[in-house]
């Protein structure tokens, strides 16, 4: 005999499955069946309660890790996160332009206070994801090496850069360079990419021979993907603090705050740890 929990999560991950091949009418009305059935079981909640979309902006940098997470909280919970991806500071323009996102995960720890103080998200609902590494990577083997001395020796032709107004992780990597006094020197080799990973592709495929790029970009399970790297230490910039926020059009939205409670969870934690954050 079928448990009432195991007809219930079925029925929504059903739901939620057909729900990504089928038109929006065809949706509605499997919510309204599922809805019926769960009326005539003797359970007052909406479906919304149990599963819906949430809209998510997110930070460039936490691509892969979001994704898994997302896949393990539409498994786990039967909410679908639905991510853009993109710069912070651009982000942060399309939400006082009245974009309809409901959360937003930024590069940064300044923009969502900001949206909080403009109050276009929901105050107190602001807290630190993860805390980013900034690293020097090239994929030829060996160039990088373990003391970034490679930025005082030379022997590269560019060297690519996210836009420090727009990409926190470029804002640091111009604090790394004043740090080491290595800036005027390296200004002119820059390949400025408008986030993290137009920066990560340019020397992914070559453009440029090194460049400043997000740990998590080329960090799996603790270990660098391919070519060699120099994870930059987190004295030489201001800590890379990545903050998420509820925002106004996710309030009163369970999946939203299903998400954030989400994040906080052990699962969530555990993969943002295997992509090279920091606690």
């Amino acid at each position: 005999m079928i448990s009432l929990a195991a007809l219930v999560t079925g029925g929504v991950g059903a739901a939620g499955a057909v729900g990504r091949f089928v038109s929006g009418i065809e949706v509605q009305l499997i919510r309204w069946f599922w809805m019926i059935l769960l009326t005539g079981l003797g359970l007052s909640a909406p479906l919304s309660a149990w599963a819906a979309d949430v809209s998510v902006a997110v930070a460039s940098n936490f691509t892969a890790p979001m994704q898994r997470i997302a896949q393990e909280f539409e498994r786990d919970t039967g909410h679908r996160a639905v991510l853009a991806f993109g710069s912070t500071g651009g982000f942060y323009a399309q939400i006082k332009n009245g974009a309809p996102f409901e959360v937003l995960l930024a590069a940064d720890d300044v923009t969502p206070a900001r949206v909080e103080q403009e109050r276009l998200g929901i105050a107190g609902t602001r807290f630190t994801y993860a805390t980013g590494r900034l690293a020097l990577w090239s994929t030829t083997p060996g160039l990088v090496d373990d003391q970034g001395e490679v930025l005082r020796r030379g022997g590269f032709e560019r060297l690519a850069i996210a836009n420090p107004k727009l990409a926190p992780y470029g804002l640091a990597a111009i604090e790394t360079l004043t740090t080491l006094g290595l800036l005027q020197r390296l200004q002119p080799k820059f390949v400025q990419g408008e986030n993290i990973t137009q920066t990560y592709q340019f020397v992914a495929s070559g453009n440029a021979s090194v460049g400043f790029v997000a740990g998590s970009q080329i960090t799996r399970d603790g270990k660098i993907t391919e070519g060699s790297s120099w994870i930059v230490p987190a004295a030489l910039h201001r800590p890379i603090l990545q903050d998420a926020i509820l925002l106004n059009p996710g309030k009163d939205r369970p999946a939203a705050a299903a998400l954030l409670a989400y994040l906080r969870g052990t699962k969530a934690r555990a993969i943002i740890r295997s992509f090279g954050y920091e606690e």
